[in-house]
């Protein structure tokens, strides 16, 4: 038995899967990486990615912030791929339980998943600092320079989560509690190298660790099933199976 018949037996053995993962699930649809070769983060710009993508840098320079933030973070033209609509199709199932991701594309909705927890928030979600109101993502697009609402003038702030904020703690305590409820932990398309992904998994008690991922992980020896694979071709695989 290879190893995605071996994961295909496993999920279908459970009844309470969750699936957590980071930006190499959307990179198949197109949405480019941060640390991998060709990566954000290694591309050259006046500023450190880390650096503008941060809370001081958006109150400080918000203008900066949002010259790179339209560029770089807003990907409204990609669309699912084979790895978003397979676990869409296990929720259906009733095998999938959650999806945690820190990833902020809206993709695994768009594929059908509901039970979605963001860790990192959402570029389609944008709300006034001041007063709270609503905006959709094409207020962000449409703007000029920095987006102001239209009810009081405020600035207009993504509902994404920046470097030095910390995580909306209710996403984060029902991560936690999807996690140690699950008989089976997929974790996909993040190389396990910052916080939260590394606290995610160790919190995982179960011995049903399954790490898919192109490149080794640090955690790769601890996984009960490993894949040095890209997802979405895994998941391929999958759906023929299940």
């Amino acid at each position: 038995m290879d190893k995605t018949e071996q994961l295909a037996q496993w999920i279908g053995e459970c009844n309470n899967v969750v699936f957590f993962g980071g930006a190499g699930v959307s990179t198949e649809s197109g949405i480019p990486d941060f640390r991998s070769q060709g990566g954000l983060y290694s591309q050259q710009y006046e500023y450190p990615p880390e650096t503008i993508l941060s809370h001081e840098f958006f109150q400080s320079h918000t203008d900066k912030f949002y010259n790179f933030y339209r560029r770089k973070m807003i990907a409204t033209h990609a669309l699912p791929n084979s790895a978003h609509y397979y676990l869409a199709r296990l929720e259906r199932m009733g095998i999938l339980k959650a999806i945690i991701t820190q990833n902020i594309d809206n993709l695994h909705q768009m594929a059908g998943s509901s039970n979605v927890l963001e860790l990192h928030g959402s570029v389609y979600r944008n709300y006034c600092v001041n007063c709270g109101a609503f905006y959709t993502v094409d207020k962000i697009i449409n703007s000029q320079s920095v987006p102001r609402c239209d009810v009081c003038g405020g600035i207009i702030k993504p509902d994404v989560v920046l470097y030095n904020e910390p995580l909306n703690q209710r996403v984060w305590q029902s991560s936690l509690m999807a996690v140690a409820q699950a008989d089976m932990l997929i974790v996909g398309g993040t190389s396990l190298t910052v916080y939260p992904a590394t606290y995610i998994v160790d919190c995982y008690r179960g011995n049903r660790l399954v790490l898919i991922n192109k490149s080794v992980t640090q955690y790769d020896y601890r996984a009960n099933l490993c894949i040095n694979q890209p997802i979405g071709q895994v998941f391929d695989l999958l759906s023929n199976a299940i």
